[in-house]
């Protein structure tokens, strides 16, 4: 199959027996196994929700401690976010920790093999940081699926000394190479004026009638939007009494383009559509961020074709693939530091990301496979660019 474009750089140098640094870091994986996959379990079994992982980071940091780990000088302002390192080499390995889950179906993204997987790469890694003069960064990053931390981590300069940054997604098959979708989305406050929907009804402005407008607009819109382009809108407010006409109408809107750029499109078409129905309905619209922007995911060439071989031999079959998979703040890193992002997968029974079915599955000997073999997947790949002298010093110039 194709490969990702990466014209800049040729193809892995995949880390052969000869030097014992694969057998090495299988070894290591494999001597914390017992606290990688009780981490998994915990986490899935404990779900919470974006910016409230206390004891998910209580957790994850506990075993980066037990095996030497110390917590950096400065630390993140997010109370779940923290920065954590072991090493002085100067090409720095960031491993990004996500651990939030969603209401109601908990772990229905997998969160808890993204968090296992990558720590587990971190304890490998860390076995080996002297040898190929690496320093191992773990960044715990909070509330993936609501308001993005790793753009806040990015603009807090946790990413300035990194010269590479990786995860693993659990998901249903192993793939590399894909993109995502950049997102954002906004919250939408309509504001009119009450009065008695039959005595008075003129003396009202209809909020709910803003929003009707805005929504109709939108849709006409869609069809001048940029291609891949999605946007979605619910009403979250429309109204207290149905003889009162209501003063206020609350929305959600989420839009998703291809890139960044076309993101940028459909958020200028979508705020006109919201400010010309306002001016229409005569109300007053308030549009507010909800959570960073993310940006489309760019997945390095060399480091995912690391990762595919290193997994090869865990028998696994990595394929390729540039299709966008949903949307993810690690596309934020990935434009500003060389990224992957795979996906590990495990038997789902055909469940979909986002549900209480697919959540079921995430502490499985499937999943606890799947944590164990991106760790080695992850920690073989930084190793590769590690101890090839072209690729360290493409990733030393690389950073932010």
């Amino acid at each position: 199959m194709p490969r990702p474009d990466n014209p800049s750089h040729g193809a892995a140098v995949v880390l052969d027996s000869g030097n014992g640094i694969p057998a090495t870091l299988d070894s290591h994986v494999q001597r914390w196994k017992s606290e990688i996959l009780n981490l998994s379990h915990a986490i899935h079994a404990d779900p919470e929700l974006g910016g409230q992982e206390i004891r998910a980071v209580k957790r994850v940091q506990k075993v980066l401690r037990k095996a030497g780990f110390t917590l950096d000088k400065k630390q993140p302002s997010e109370p779940t976010a923290f920065s954590a390192r072991f090493g002085t080499g100067e090409l720095v390995v960031a491993l990004c920790v996500e651990y939030d889950a969603l209401p109601a179906i908990g772990h229905a993204c997998g969160h808890n093999v993204n968090a296992a997987s990558a720590v587990g790469a971190a304890l490998a890694l860390a076995a080996m940081a002297e040898q190929v003069g690496i320093t191992v960064k773990v960044l715990g990053t909070p509330a993936e699926e609501t308001t993005g931390g790793k753009v806040d981590l990015i603009d807090g300069g946790f990413f300035d000394d990194v010269s590479l940054a990786m995860m693993a997604h659990a998901g249903a098959t192993d793939v590399v190479g894909g993109s995502s979708l950049a997102m954002g989305m906004w919250d939408v406050l309509f504001e009119g004026r009450p009065a008695h929907a039959a005595a008075a009804p003129w003396e009202g402005v209809n909020a709910l009638d803003g929003l009707v407008i805005a929504q109709t607009a939108v849709a006409l819109a869609r069809q001048q939007l940029p291609a891949g382009s999605i946007v979605s809108l619910i009403v979250t407010e429309g109204g207290s009494a149905v003889n009162v006409i209501p003063e206020r109408a609350r929305a959600n809107v989420e839009m998703r383009a291809p890139n960044v750029r076309a993101l940028g499109t459909i958020q200028d078409k979508v705020r006109r559509c919201l400010e010309g129905a306002a001016h229409a309905s005569g109300c007053t619209v308030q549009v507010t961020p909800s959570g960073n922007d993310y940006a489309e995911l760019r997945q390095d060439a060399f480091l995912s074709e690391a990762y595919r071989d290193a997994m090869a031999g865990k028998g696994r079959t990595v394929i390729w693939s540039a299709e966008p998979v949903a949307s993810t703040d690690m596309g934020n890193v990935s434009h500003i530091v060389p990224s992957i992002h795979p996906m590990v997968g495990y038997d789902v029974r055909g469940a979909a990301h986002h549900t209480a079915e697919f959540a079921a599955f995430g502490a499985s000997a499937g999943a606890d496979q799947a944590v164990l073999d991106a760790a080695f997947g992850l920690a073989a790949a930084a190793g590769s660019a590690a101890m090839d002298p072209e690729q360290r010093e493409r990733l030393l110039r690389a950073r932010p």
